[in-house]
Order: C-alpha cells, then structure tokens, then sequence
C-alpha cells in the first residue's frame, strides 16, 4: 500500500502522495568541497532531486557547512557508527541525516540524535541492509531473508516511535531483486511511514538497470515507493538517468523527451540502430515533454507508433516525417534527422500546442520505400 505519512527533507515532500524522489549519493571525497559540489552540481544537472553525501569522518562533517550553503540540491549526511558526527551534521544545516540505529553506538546514542533531529526539525532515513543485519536476526534471515529485513527496520521504528519521532522513512534494501521486493511489499502493509526504495550493490550499468528496473519498477507498479536510488557501479549521473527512465516508462512522472524505436528486422532498408541513436543524442538537449517513434519501415512501425508526437520512419532511399499522427511529407534519407527537429524546434517556438488528431492510429502511404 502507499505511504500515509508525509515528511519533507529540505523543500521536497515525500509520501503521502507525493511524486516519486529521484536520489542519488555523491562518490567524492566529502571533505573535498569543490569535487563534492561539482558532482552535486552534475547530478541537480542530471534531475537528481536529493542528494546523499558520505560522512565517516571527522573532516567531512566540517565540510558539510560549505556543501549546504553551496548545494542546489537537499543534502542528506550517511552516518554510521558515530553518534556525535549525526550531529555535527544536524548542526551544519543538512536536510536529512541518514543513520542506522542498530549501529549507532546503543539506545542512548539513538536517543540523543533524535533529539537533536527534532530540536532542527531534521528528518531521518532508518532502515536495514540484508548485508548488515544485527546478529540476532541473522539465522532468521536464513530461513526467511525477506521477513528478517522487515523485523530489524520494525525495531528501528519501535525505538523511534518510543522516542515521539516520526519524521523518516525506511528502506530495506538487498543485493537480491525477489527478497527486496517481498520486504518492501510486507513492510508497506506494516507501516504508514515513506519508503526509500533500492537494490543494493546492485551492480555495473547493465546488469544493475535491470535489476533495479524489475525490483523498484515492480512496487512503483502497485503504488509502493517514495524515494529511489539506482545504486550503479559507475558515475552517479548514469543513476539519474536510470531512475528517471523507470518512472518515465511506468508514467508515474516525466522530464525531456521520450523516444520509442523499433528493434529492426530484415523488412528494414535503414540502419534503424544508427538512425536511433543520432536521435536520441539530439533529444538529451531537450527538457520538454514530448514522444518521438523512430522507425524502420512502414509495415507495423508507423501503426504502433501513430501516437507519438513526432517520427520517422525510414526506407530504401527516403523516409516520412510524420507529426500528431499525420503524415507531413516524403523527404531523403540523409535529411530525415534534421527535418525531424526542424519540425519539433517550431512546434516548441510555437507553444508545443498538440492539434486534435484525427485518427488514432498513422497509416502511411503504400509507395514508402522499405516496405517489402
């Protein structure tokens, strides 16, 4: 089930029907305030909403004033083992602290950041890691690894509860896509609190987009999820744009352009690959809100696609240009890239008004080339 409660971290509301937050973490060293806020910047670039920043010392919790003042984004301080350095960060002014009360240092250290987080007004991310759960729960994650994640976050929430604070959410994160998705299912039934959700160490690009594609796609599905993070093995920027895929191919939220193409076949006289990708460069320049279909011929492309936006499809020496489910005009097939974006820069100039269609469906002409 959705999350009931709201809390906000920064100026960003989460759960209680919110839109889903896009996250990621910096890989800098905090301490080095230029690259943190550099990365920081890339990500906000990227259409990162919150940012999570890396706080094992000392010195990076001295940082922290600076990458606050600096930051476009909310900043979230990860603190583990060290009491005293959550609240360090509270005091630098971070929009959230993200600790793990099993590993804090024992109830009373909980208790004293809490207290500091409720003087702020600072929310909190708790929750469990089938990589770290407490010793006691361990042989129970043997025979049910989904329900011991579940039982060590009720804990941290007993004990917050216990203490009057309620402003966090929770994440019970696992390297393994089917116990993920079983926790978060049962811990969502459990709780009204916002649910942080992520595959962890989930892996290089390929291999973690589709994990984190299946195990995050399938509860934002059912309305369960309220922040992410794609955790990938490569540049937090390539998380964002994970993220913001999933959501966008689910239609819970969407941000730039959205390209649909065809997977080729031997009807094709085009490189529908090479005609993909110069495509899709172009429209990484775009933060409006539109569907472009790339296709390879006129047989079935042009029909799936007929509710795009704008499309091409292509053919042995010349392809269409097509808009708002009409044929535009025949023209070569070195053309048909810059004639697309010719007619999606004017209908941008011109207010992106989308003409009622006449038919749902495009039928292209039988004369298009390709069509064998």
């Amino acid at each position: 089930m959705a999350s009931q409660k709201r809390i906000r971290v920064g100026d960003v509301p989460i759960g209680g029907g919110s839109p889903v937050v896009v996250q990621s973490m910096t890989l800098t060293n905090t301490n080095d305030v230029e690259a943190t806020l550099g990365q920081i910047r890339r990500l906000a670039d990227a259409g990162c909403e919150l940012v999570r920043v890396a706080v094992p010392g000392r010195a990076d919790a001295d940082a922290l004033p600076a990458i606050v003042a600096g930051s476009p984004l909310p900043v979230i301080a990860d603190i583990h083992f060290n009491a005293s350095l959550a609240l360090r960060a509270i005091d630098a002014g971070v929009a959230s602290v993200r600790i793990n009360p099993g590993n804090i240092g024992g109830p009373d250290k909980v208790e004293q950041v809490v207290s500091g987080a409720k003087a702020a007004g600072v929310p909190m991310r708790i929750g469990a890691n089938s990589g770290s759960l407490p010793d006691h729960l361990r042989q129970f994650a043997t025979s049910d690894p989904p329900g011991a994640l579940v039982e060590a976050a009720l804990e941290e929430v007993r004990l917050l509860e216990k203490l009057d604070y309620h402003e966090f959410k929770i994440s019970v994160k696992s390297s393994s896509v089917p116990v993920m998705i079983q926790a978060y299912r049962q811990l969502s039934a459990k709780v009204p609190y916002p649910l942080h959700l992520g595959v962890t160490e989930a892996g290089p690009p390929f291999t973690g987009t589709v994990k984190s594609a299946i195990g995050m796609g399938s509860l934002l599905a059912d309305g369960i999820g309220d922040t992410m993070r794609v955790s990938l093995t490569a540049d937090p920027v390539e998380e964002v744009k994970v993220a913001w895929e999933i959501l966008r191919v689910l239609g819970l939220r969407h941000k730039g352009p959205v390209m649909i193409a065809c997977p080729s076949c031997g009807r094709t006289n085009v490189d529908v690959l090479e005609l993909a990708e110069r495509v899709e460069e172009r429209l990484a320049g775009y933060d409006e809100v539109f569907e472009v279909a790339v296709m390879g011929c006129a047989v079935n492309g042009p029909g799936e696609a007929g509710d795009a936006d704008f499309g091409i499809a292509g053919g042995r020496d010349a392809g269409f240009i097509y808009a708002h489910g009409e044929v535009l005009r025949k023209v070569s097939q070195t053309a048909l890239v810059e004639e697309l974006f010719a007619e999606i820069d004017a209908w941008i100039a011109a207010g992106m008004v989308r003409p009622e269609r006449k038919t749902r469906k495009l039928k292209l002409p039988v004369v298009a080339a390709g069509s064998a």
